[in-house]
């Protein structure tokens, strides 16, 4: 048996753009989905916490150190530039391994820049 547990979370990541003509997915700037060993393509839930959106996509990167926070496609839809995101993966474990896992968590602040570390 495997139980799904948090794997990484980005929390308050600001929104920095917003585009409808793109095939789907969060741009997310590289440095911040490496920091919390987020894949390109993973999937991820995220929660706008302005409107309290909850939507499943995929990651994509963007570049490194911009702070990049992007919707695309349909997601665009569901936050506006400056709204503040929880981006969390998942993964799935044996309940012992479980009963002993941290997941690596990072705040951010302003610009997106990372504020506090969790798990790392």
């Amino acid at each position: 048996m495997l139980i799904s547990v948090l794997k990484s979370k980005i929390h308050r990541a600001i929104v920095t753009a917003a585009c409808l003509d793109y095939q789907g997915s969060l741009t997310i700037a590289e440095d911040l989905m490496a920091r919390v060993g987020l894949l390109t393509y993973e999937r991820i839930l995220c929660s706008n916490l302005a409107n309290g959106q909850r939507f499943e996509t995929y990651a994509i990167p963007g570049p490194s150190e911009s702070g990049a926070i992007q919707l695309n496609g349909a997601t665009a839809h569901l936050g506006k530039v400056g709204h503040r995101l929880v981006i969390m993966s998942f993964i799935q474990l044996a309940p012992d391994t479980a009963a002993q896992w941290h997941p690596k968590i990072i705040v951010l602040g302003e610009n997106n820049a990372i504020i506090n570390e969790r798990g790392l």
